[in-house]
């Protein structure tokens, strides 16, 4: 947009929206209260028989549809249904075809992360109201676009960011906001998830039965042999599809970060450096190359004025390693650490899982614990069943705003890929960022990290991208115009995401 500002065009499709938004209904298609929920699940392979598994379970829904591309994973879903509920969902390649059925009055989707926006407007347009995976979209003018079509439509549009559910971390946050370790103005999000290499690049056949082109959707038709080794789930680390682990596992601790620290905006500015790197160590060849393109090891630092986010990802293997603070925060040496870690005047307040906070002293003693999940896809239904935005717990905004920072973040390290850094030019670098970290220390934890791997920095040396100032406004980038370009994408027709004032 120029004239108008993304916000305020948001705030008036909100009040054409009003109106639809105050029926009692679950929708507008005549859906009595009486009536059980039609639930359309959209890509069911993966995280999608989750979806399947939550409207199974809950009696006010029944699955009537089945989007899936891959028609043997369609079938296979289709009978695991009717075996549970009696009834056989309908089976559909296309959603544009599912969409058009009055039987539809939800659609929750699953699908590659390219697809996860247009899914979510078609659903909305349609009259569905939409429950979407995180990311919430694949860059940062879809999520704009999706919150558009939300108001526009008068429809519900809940993220699977199911922390903003989960018992435990609601209570961790009212905690913070009651300055439980004091003043918080810094939050450190950490991916530490082993990622094996996902294998080389090369001539790989699509798997029979599957729909290469509506796979494919949005995004450009590429040789359908110029691919990686497993079709249904690496694409995560394939940047024209995924969004690699700050984008995947990512928006769960980012999204919780910024809540934690209420933060209701983008940063106006992000610097990341790393790099898919130590795959050659772990195949013991050093000219192998990876058919992701994806960092596997990242650090972004977001700067939000009086308040700071530092993302942490590393796909490599995180035993013993040397993160002394860390490690004691979360209690181990072994394994994946993935959470967030609040830094308070008076102590610390650790989210080590989904259903766990704890908070310690600046002495690290453990002061409180806070335990619970709760139920995100219910909380979805109750929201659809009182039309009442506000009931959900993760609205699209807020999905929106905790995905663009894992966008904003890849856009620096893609924007300085090639840009290899020492220690020495890296260390210099950050002592220009404004930061609430200790940005010295957090570096040489990860070349640490990265050594310890048998990474050979002087060979493969590290990437740093541009610190890249950003409006948050606007949602663009004013130091760097050529980093906009990252801020959507070329769309293929007929599958094209809308701009916010066309949806």
């Amino acid at each position: 947009m120029s004239s108008v500002d993304r916000r305020q065009f948001v705030k008036s499709v909100a009040a054409a929206g009003a109106a639809a938004i105050a029926f009692p209904a679950i929708g507008r298609a005549g859906v009595s209260a009486n009536d059980r929920i039609g639930a359309c699940v959209v890509g069911v392979r993966g995280r999608g028989g989750s979806h399947l598994s939550a409207w199974l379970k809950d009696p006010r829904t029944e699955v009537r549809a089945i989007v899936e591309v891959d028609e043997t994973v369609a079938q296979k879903r289709a009978d695991e249904v009717e075996k549970h509920q009696g009834s056989r969902p309908v089976v559909y390649s296309d959603m544009r075809k599912a969409f058009e059925s009055d039987d539809i009055d939800i659609v929750s989707t699953a699908t590659p992360n390219h697809w996860h926006a247009l899914t979510g407007i078609w659903a909305m347009q349609a009259g569905k109201d939409a429950y979407v995976e995180k990311p919430v979209c694949h860059n940062v003018h879809e999520g704009t676009a999706l919150i558009a079509a939300a108001r526009k439509y008068g429809r519900m549009c809940q993220v699977g960011t199911q922390c903003r559910s989960s018992q435990a971390v609601r209570d961790a946050v009212q905690f913070l906001a009651e300055g439980g370790i004091g003043t918080c103005t810094f939050a450190r999000g950490l991916c530490y998830k082993r990622r094996k290499s996902i294998g080389p690049l090369g001539d790989y056949p699509i798997p029979p039965g599957v729909d290469y082109n509506l796979w494919c959707g949005p995004a450009t038709y590429t040789n359908p042999k110029h691919t990686r080794p497993r079709f249904h789930y690496d694409w995560h680390w394939q940047r024209h599809y995924g969004n690699g682990d700050l984008g995947n596992q990512g928006p769960h601790q980012t999204d919780v970060a910024r809540w934690g620290l209420g933060i209701d905006t983008h940063p106006s500015s992000v610097l990341t450096y790393g790099g898919r790197l130590g795959y050659q160590a772990e195949r013991n060849d050093p000219d192998y190359v990876d058919a992701g393109d994806t960092g596997n090891t990242e650090v972004s630092i977001y700067d939000y004025g009086d308040r700071c986010i530092v993302f942490e990802t590393r796909g490599l293997s995180v035993d013993d390693s040397a993160d002394e603070e860390i490690n004691r925060l979360f209690q181990s040496t072994k394994g994946n650490k993935i959470g967030v870690i609040f830094y308070g005047s008076d102590g610390y307040l650790v989210q080590r899982s989904y259903t766990h906070c704890i908070a310690y002293d600046r002495d690290m003693n453990v002061v409180k614990e806070f335990r619970g999940g709760g139920d995100h896809f219910g909380n979805f239904l109750d929201a659809c069943q009182s039309r009442r935005v506000e009931d959900l717990n993760a609205d699209v905004r807020e999905g929106h705003l905790s995905a663009a920072i894992s966008h904003l973040g890849n856009i620096s390290y893609y924007m300085g890929e090639k840009n290899h850094a020492s220690a020495d030019e890296l260390a210099a670098a950050l002592k220009d960022v404004a930061s609430q970290d200790d940005n010295q220390a957090t570096l040489e934890r990860t070349l640490r990290h990265l050594t310890d791997n048998g990474v050979d920095l002087e060979r493969f040396p590290v990437s740093l991208g541009p610190k890249l100032q950003f409006d948050p406004e606007r949602e663009l980038f004013t130091s760097h115009a050529d980093a906009n370009a990252w801020l959507t994408r070329d769309y293929r027709e007929p599958f094209v995401c809308p701009k916010a004032d066309r949806v």
